[in-house]
């Protein structure tokens, strides 16, 4: 059991989303960064879509009650435990009795913690991800509050294996660590690099010509009124040539709208299910997690991408994760 000493700015429990149900208009919702919640998971022996604690700019602070398989992916929060940093993207079996500190954000936006067995919420609508307007999922549909615990699931054979191993370098220590570490080629995807490419929208032709070069052509800062629904862009406000009525339609994770005052919104992680505002582009899959990674404050710049070479680039992060995932499962036996 973990103790919730205190809360952070917005933490919740989150698992890879709620599918099945837009048709129904409730929204998927799930990790902002799936990447780095896939592979929190896979580090401590859990199936990838486990639930698990996303950490929004300023973590929390977190007593273990007991002795505790975790990992850290994604941003760096400047994990600490008894003032000895904690190494992001490996194992670790944290002591009973010792607290998990977050400091300053270094880079990134948004770190995962993943226990062993996973954190025990209950399933809603076959998922234990929270939607906080709503209200549903994770901690009674909220972000996590002083005095909260967090339990886990029972724990799987392969986080048995990883504590088996870690116990007996534990010994007086608050915690010890796995002596390897993820592919620095995986972890680059959540850097500064902020070229993010995007696939034109169907909307696209019908913005004006220096609207089209400037969305191209120009960085976007992210505004601080952005939430996990949308990141709000300023800089050169985008027109259409004239204004039409349009029907809603479909939107995605990355679905890129601009309403009437001509700023786009990036649509993210608890976006809903239609829009009515012209799509001028669609964020690339394989570029999602670095957009999760985007403080306010920071700038955007976008890159044209056709649907194939996104589709390519998509394809081939996945046969690398894929290796990735079989490379733990040997390293942990």
């Amino acid at each position: 059991m973990i103790k919730v000493i205190k809360p952070g700015l917005l933490s919740t429990v989150q698992d890879l989303g709620r599918y099945g149900l837009q048709k129904y208009g409730v929204i998927v919702s799930g990790s902002m960064d799936p990447v780095a919640h896939r592979i929190s998971n896979w580090l401590v022996g859990n199936d990838e879509n486990e639930a698990v604690l996303e950490m929004t700019l300023t973590g929390p602070v977190l007593e273990f009650q007991e002795n505790c398989l975790i990992s850290i992916c994604g941003g760096d929060l400047s994990p600490s435990i008894g003032g000895d940093p904690v190494p992001l993207w490996r194992s670790i079996l944290v002591k009973r009795g010792s607290t998990l500190k977050f400091g300053g954000c270094r880079n990134g936006a948004r770190a995962y913690l993943a226990i062993g067995g996973g954190i025990d919420v209950p399933s809603v609508m076959k998922s234990r991800c929270t939607y906080l307007r709503a209200g549903i999922g994770g901690l009674d549909g909220r972000s996590l509050k002083e005095g909260d615990t967090l339990e886990s699931r029972p724990l799987q054979e392969d986080s048995k294996d990883i504590m088996d191993y870690l116990i007996p370098y534990l010994e007086n220590k608050t915690y010890t660590e796995i002596d390897w570490s993820i592919s620095s080629e995986l972890i680059a995807i959540h850097q500064s690099q902020k070229a993010i490419r995007v696939i034109k929208g169907p909307e696209y032709n019908l913005f004006t010509e220096k609207s089209r070069q400037s969305f191209f052509g120009k960085a976007f800062k992210v505004s601080p009124q952005s939430d996990r629904m949308g990141y709000r862009l300023q800089g050169t406000q985008l027109f259409m040539k004239q204004d039409i009525e349009m029907i809603s339609e479909a939107v995605t994770f990355g679905t890129i709208q601009v309403p009437s005052d001509g700023n786009p919104i990036i649509l993210l992680a608890d976006r809903q299910t239609t829009g009515g505002y012209p799509r001028i582009g669609q964020v690339a899959s394989v570029d999602l997690p670095l957009i999760a990674q985007t403080k306010p404050g920071e700038e955007l710049s976008f890159t044209d991408i056709t649907h194939e070479n996104a589709q390519r680039l998509l394809l081939n992060r996945e046969k690398q994760l894929r290796h990735l995932k079989q490379g733990i499962a040997l390293k942990l036996r």
